[in-house]
């Protein structure tokens, strides 16, 4: 199709719908890498608060144990797609979160060694009871690691 040999007018139509064509395939694109990755950063964050949650709450029984190893992949695969977030993230966000991630999953590698040893291989209530107070302190600890690594990166 040739625009050069329209009239003046048509040529003006024929600009501005390609300018509107173009303005509306760019509002069609959706977020940029930028903002998803902020999303994904957000959204994970947030999983994993509320994995540290339900680990904090665990309560002596036959499932304790299974409960503990669910929720510490959880994480572990939240933290990931963290990382994997990183490298879309603004400068100084990017700085931000790579040195959350780093400590927190130091943090995680090391509770995550402790709690294995901890939990009971026969997964019967009384092992599980008797490894309570090691799995209680170590939920804690990842708490107060996640709330001091990945708590300040804001995501309002």
């Amino acid at each position: 199709m040739r625009v050069s040999g329209l009239r003046p007018a048509s040529r003006v139509v024929w600009t501005v719908g390609a300018v509107l064509l173009s303005a509306a395939t760019l509002a069609a694109c959706g977020e940029s890498a930028q903002e998803k990755a902020t999303a994904q950063v957000c959204s994970s964050r947030s999983a994993i608060s509320k994995e540290v949650q339900k680990l904090q709450g665990l309560t002596p029984s036959s499932s304790a144990a299974d409960e503990a190893k669910k929720s510490l992949e959880t994480i572990s695969d939240e933290l990931k797609k963290i990382r994997d977030a990183e490298s879309d993230l603004a400068p100084a966000r990017k700085e931000q979160v790579e040195a959350a991630t780093s400590r927190f999953g130091a943090d995680l590698k090391a509770i995550g060694v402790e709690v294995a040893a901890s939990l009971p291989s026969g997964n019967t209530e009384a092992a599980v009871a008797a490894a309570t107070p090691k799995l209680k302190a170590s939920s804690e600890k990842l708490g107060a690691d996640y709330r001091q690594a990945l708590g300040p990166i804001s995501c309002t």
